[in-house]
């Protein structure tokens, strides 16, 4: 293949397809291992594609000429949550050819091809594996040249429109498997011919398995299977974040260690707090950079040292915030595990608050950590922060209940060019005969793309004070969700920048402050109560409102409005969701009898402080025409009387 660059273990070239069926991506690559080693590697999925959750080879049968098939059965973990996990039904054939090459064939099995029909599993899309394989020719002299085809049909139609490219990109299936699969061998490689060990004293293939433990319990958090003992707890009203609950003897025993510290364990559950959000107009690889550098801006510190003693050993009381924090963040760097593309590091966290005197415990909180994807010249990168807290002697199998942040970019452009571009690897990423960097929209500085980022914290606990933990974790990540957005619109590109405002999401103090504006300024202006008087403070005021039956939104005051908030009502007339609002401009939510009349009483708005508009049709985000009785248009001030936002009602609504 052109492009190959010579010498041992090297990652020659990745190419991807366009305009096939599905996704598609193929590789070459030269490797210092012997070919049947290499195809004991790559056919065992779960050791290398973080996002195999597991194979079972169902029945193996001999050929003729010294080969196998397999039926296998496979999994694969979703990667945010706001999409299903994929399953595969798969026959494999290896052979030996005459030269010694290894050829190991891959594809879908279905009943289009008088195959058994396979049942759908509950939870999972079946998706479609189209021929695939890997041809392992043996190089004179030892070592082995890997030709990889990775082609995919991972059933887009099943997630949400805006989430699509993530199983459309035949970069991203590159990045996360083509690749995934040349850099395990690359690695092993490198641990065979130099067989040393690296920080804290651990060999690589050790911290290579604790990087996949960290991996793995992430993914299962974001997955909350049923049959690995996940159930859902009921929702507070708002649906911002999910809250699991695991209290089986499987999660439980890797939990449940007792330590030199004399306490026995006490935990017994696990609970999972996760949510996903959409983000714009921030490089996901300095987000994430910024989260792991500067950990006090957004985590507490009394809830690390609650998760590192709960972990540990257990008597524990609930977290509380208190005055203090952070002594100081030290980074312990154990290894590169896999070149710079991933790296693995202990984090101290130096004087954590005391929750809870008479536990005697250092005031240092350890933290293993995995990061990847911080790189932002890389094409298509998920980018990963994922932590958990340990024991300071760090054994291989202390138990670990991982956390942390993932971030997806969205934007395929890089996908949508010349169907002959080629990622070379070995040319730190550079594309076409022009060499230009292939630092894609979303990754580079331009910031111009869209991401997804899934959230996820576990905690364990004792079972009696499940319904405290699940307060403190929801309150916790909506907290994070807010800080992220601070930190997300403060990083992104000045021409975005501090017009723009953000969501507050509901929950978060944002949140309560501005349905407190919307109440006040609507008595202010037109003289009556917007919502029933309660004695319930802040938070009822934000409930009220989010279950009002008109649609309530509002929209920024710039040249082109855009909506930043909307309660449950509005959110249903747009047809969108909370991560996608900004979106939607309020231009087109009006249809053009009700841009003209907008445009006339827009004025009225802000010298008057509010306009009552007669019944129209306005638009929903997918283009359904909605009817309204009337609606009314107000301008929303701070506690200081500044303009904030202007908010509309639209009253019995309905669509057409």
């Amino acid at each position: 293949m052109p492009g190959m660059k010579p010498g041992p273990d090297s990652i020659g070239i990745v190419a991807i397809s366009h305009g096939c069926t599905g996704v598609a991506a193929r590789a070459c690559g030269l490797v210092s291992l012997e070919p049947t080693r290499v195809a004991e590697i790559l056919k065992d999925w779960p050791s290398w594609y973080r996002e195999c959750r597991n194979v079972d080879i169902l029945n193996v049968l001999s050929t003729g000429n010294g080969g196998t098939i397999e039926l296998l059965y496979m999994q694969l973990y979703a990667p945010t949550t706001l999409a299903p996990a994929r399953d595969f039904w798969l026959l494999r054939y290896t052979s030996v050819l005459e030269d010694g090459s290894l050829v190991v064939c891959e594809r879908s099995l279905n009943n289009t091809q008088n195959g058994p029909s396979m049942p759908p599993v509950q939870y999972f899309v079946r998706a479609e594996k189209l021929p695939s394989g890997y041809l392992i020719r043996p190089c004179e002299g030892g070592g082995s040249i890997i030709h990889i085809v990775d082609h995919m049909d991972l059933e887009p139609w099943s997630v949400p429109e805006v989430l699509r490219p993530l199983y459309e990109s035949s970069t991203l299936l590159a990045q996360k498997t083509t690749m995934a699969a040349l850099r395990q061998l690359r690695q092993i490689s490198q641990e065979v011919s130099q067989p040393t060990n690296t920080g804290w004293g651990r060999r690589p293939a050790a911290l290579r398995a604790l990087g996949q433990r960290l991996s793995k319990g992430f993914n299962e958090a974001v997955n909350g299977f049923t049959d690995e003992g996940w159930s859902m707890m009921e929702s507070d009203g708002i649906d911002d974040v999910t809250l699991l609950v695991n209290s089986s003897p499987a999660k439980m025993m890797g939990v449940n260690l007792s330590y030199a510290s004399g306490f026995p364990s006490m935990s017994n559950a696990v609970l999972c707090a996760k949510a996903s959000m959409l983000l714009q107009n921030v490089p996901p690889a300095i987000l994430l950079r910024f989260l792991r550098e500067h950990r006090s801006e957004w985590a507490d510190s009394s809830i690390d040292a609650y998760s590192a003693a709960a972990v540990k050993a257990g008597p524990c009381t609930l977290p509380v915030s208190r005055a203090g924090g952070y002594g100081g963040q030290v980074i312990l760097p154990l290894a590169h595990t896999i070149e710079h593309e991933e790296f693995m590091e202990v984090i101290k966290l130096e004087n954590v608050d005391h929750y809870r005197e008479d536990l005697m415990m250092s005031g240092d909180v350890f933290l293993l950590q995995l990061c990847s994807g911080v790189d932002d010249n890389a094409v298509g990168t998920c980018s990963e922060l994922i932590f958990a807290p340990i024991d300071a002697s760090f054994s291989d199998d202390a138990p670990l209940l991982p956390s942390g942040f993932r971030i997806i970019p969205l934007d395929s452009g890089v996908d949508g060019s010349s169907p002959n571009r080629t990622l070379d690897l070995a040319s730190s990423l550079e594309v076409g005969p022009a060499g230009n960097k292939a630092s894609s929209d979303n990754s580079g500085h331009t910031g111009s793309a869209k991401s997804v980022m899934t959230i996820s914290f576990q905690f364990a606990f004792e079972m009696h004070l499940q319904e405290n933990v699940a307060s403190m974790a929801r309150q916790y990540v909506r907290s994070i969700i807010s800080s992220v957005q601070r930190v997300a619109l403060a990083l992104s590109p000045s021409r975005f920048g501090p017009q723009m405002g953000f969501r507050p999401l509901p929950g978060t103090p944002e949140a309560h402050t501005l349905a407190r504006w919307i109440c006040q300024s609507y008595r202010c202006y037109l003289g009556v109560e917007l919502l029933k008087p309660s004695n319930e403070g802040n938070e009822s005021i934000l409930k009220t409102l989010w279950h009002h039956s008109d649609a309530v939104m509002c929209c920024s005051l710039k040249a082109l409005p855009v909506f930043t908030f909307a309660n449950q009502a509005g959110l249903d007339m747009l047809e969108t969701t909370l991560v996608a609002l900004q979106d939607i401009t309020l231009e087109k939510t009006f249809d053009d009898n009700g841009r003209k009349t907008l445009c006339s009483e827009f004025p009225q708005i802000m010298q008057q402080g509010f306009v009552c508009l007669q019944g129209g049709v306005c638009l929903s985000s997918m283009g359904r025409p909605v009817s309204y009785e009337r609606a009314v248009a107000w301008k929303v001030l701070t506690e200081e009387d500044n303009a904030h936002c202007i908010c509309f009602m639209f009253i019995n609504w309905s669509f057409v």
